[in-house]
């Protein structure tokens, strides 16, 4: 008997599929019509003798780097540029984390009445409207350049993000605890406190270790801008054609990110599954 029913189960799936067969079809074809179209704004241009003999200093400055600029322990040196960049994204993540908690409960549809949320989730898409880039150049005019435009970039680009993932979280609720509270009249923010807070924390955690590694590869692109980290070295270095310089910075941001990425995937696990 279970084994018809399987069969049965098997020979369904097939039927649905061959009828979902035009929808498939119409699907390929849209994405090949973007995927050709996409092709002829782009204009392809053949590598020039000059770009082949920088792509090559390239590679050779990478394979090469300068182990002097790379183990160099002052201010100048790799190791200190990237203890920098750390510190920025740290700080821009946890500051970006306690300005969107309340927008993301005000962002809520089952914490907040419907309206508000609608205003709330209005801000935090145009707070995303702005690339993190832009953010960086005007705090560059606010606090001149530097590790505090690099931090205030990042945690207001980071409110946008951290607030609107905080926000599905939420609305994925149990409801039956914050049915529960309310009919025992527990305040607004005693259903958040008591109710909410303790389910949502090892997601929350989870959410900015990610938004975590996201800062810290967006440190390095501000630093292009002047607002701290290692970018600023890295695009002097590749202005003055000192590959091998250059090398060293990519090398040492590679080391950064792997044991960064290792440290949170092991962090992440933690909270989601105890182990």
């Amino acid at each position: 008997m279970q084994v018809e029913n399987k069969n049965n189960s098997i020979v369904e799936m097939l039927e649905k599929e061959k009828s979902n067969k035009g929808y498939y079809m119409m699907i390929a074809v849209a994405i090949l019509g973007l995927l050709i179209w996409s092709m002829s704004v782009i204009e392809v241009k053949p590598l020039s003798k000059d770009g082949m003999v920088i792509a090559k200093n390239i590679f050779k400055g990478i394979f090469h780097p300068d182990t002097s600029f790379l183990f160099n322990f002052t201010k100048q040196g790799v190791p200190f540029l990237l203890l920098e960049t750390i510190a920025i994204a740290v700080l821009g993540t946890l500051f970006g984390a306690i300005l969107a908690l309340p927008l993301a409960f005000l962002s809520a549809t089952n914490i907040v009445p419907k309206p508000v949320a609608f205003i709330m989730n209005f801000i935090n898409m145009a707070i995303r409207t702005v690339p993190p880039f832009v953010y960086g150049l005007m705090f560059i005019r606010v606090t001149g350049p530097g590790a505090s435009a690099g931090v205030l970039t990042l945690a207001v680009a980071s409110i946008g993000m951290i607030a609107k993932m905080f926000t599905e979280t939420i609305e994925n609720l149990d409801q039956g605890i914050i049915e529960s509270m309310e009919a025992s009249g527990a305040s607004l923010f005693q259903k958040i406190r008591f109710g909410i807070i303790p389910q949502l924390k090892p997601d929350f955690l989870s959410l900015l270790l990610y938004r975590f590694d996201m800062n810290l590869r967006d440190a390095t692109i501000l630093g292009l801008v002047g607002a701290g980290g290692i970018g600023a070295p890295l695009i002097f270095a590749m202005n003055a054609y000192r590959w091998n310089q250059v090398g060293s910075i990519l090398i040492g941001l590679f080391l950064l990110i792997f044991v960064v990425e290792a440290a949170s995937s092991r962090i992440r696990r933690f909270l989601i599954q105890g182990k």
